[in-house]
């Protein structure tokens, strides 16, 4: 990101070209989440996330939702080829076209190739691949501290404050999601790993991968991201 501007709202600006375009990596659990927003809010781009548009599309009706829905309903990777398509008319919009945050693709080399080709027809650069780092002990912890309300939904975490021997909200009772679970979230990990691991290789290799250790506040980890963001 040569040749950068910083305006006074701290927002990236580069004259000429996108202004962003990063993928963010990082398994369940790293807060992904939180500091995706951080760096749209950070570099004006938006937002993409498979899993957003993959749900937006089955609710919506579209083909592509159509063709996706028994993959996903089914517990099923969606196949590579529909994934680089939903993702091919995503970044096609409008919105886009001064750059974006990838969330979620690519998962597989096929789809890492798929998007150069992407970017290279849109005459785009891929700036910078981001990987928030956290050992799988404290990915545990977190995941598995995570509980919920079976009546009304509502969200605690025995990290932040002991669990309740009910719901403070309904008096209902509080529950774990099989997915929150131990043994599936350290599959989940595993799954993860095996995905990720050639991908974090890949780019490491074109000098596009940045490590950022994901333990401490979220203001903390967000700073970090953008100052070395900044430096590229």
């Amino acid at each position: 990101m040569a040749e950068q501007n910083m305006s006074e709202n701290g927002t990236v600006h580069e004259p000429g070209r996108p202004r962003f375009v990063l993928i963010l990596l990082g398994p369940p659990g790293s807060g992904k989440g939180t500091q995706a927003h951080t760096l749209v809010e950070a570099f004006s781009v938006p937002h993409i996330s498979t899993g957003d548009i993959l749900r937006a599309n089955v609710a919506e009706g579209t083909e592509l939702g159509e063709q996706a829905k028994s993959y996903m309903e089914s517990g099923d990777l969606v196949p590579d080829g529909l994934i680089v398509d939903i993702i091919a008319d995503r970044i096609s919009q409008p919105d886009a076209g001064t750059g974006f945050l990838l969330d979620g693709f690519p998962r597989t080399l096929a789809q890492a190739v798929a998007l150069e080709d992407m970017l290279h027809r849109k005459e785009m650069n891929l700036d910078a691949v981001v990987l928030l780092d956290v050992e799988d002990a404290e990915l545990v912890r977190r995941i598995t501290a995570r509980w919920l309300c079976k009546d009304c939904g509502k969200d605690y975490n025995s990290l932040s404050a002991p669990l309740p021997e009910e719901c403070g909200a309904c008096g209902g009772e509080l529950y774990q999601r099989e997915d929150d679970r131990e043994e599936t979230v350290r599959n989940r990990l595993e799954v993860y790993r095996g995905q990720t691991a050639p991908l974090v290789e890949y780019y490491e290799g074109k000098g596009l991968l940045v490590r950022i250790e994901g333990v401490g506040s979220p203001d903390e980890i967000g700073r970090q991201m953008i100052n070395v963001l900044e430096k590229i």
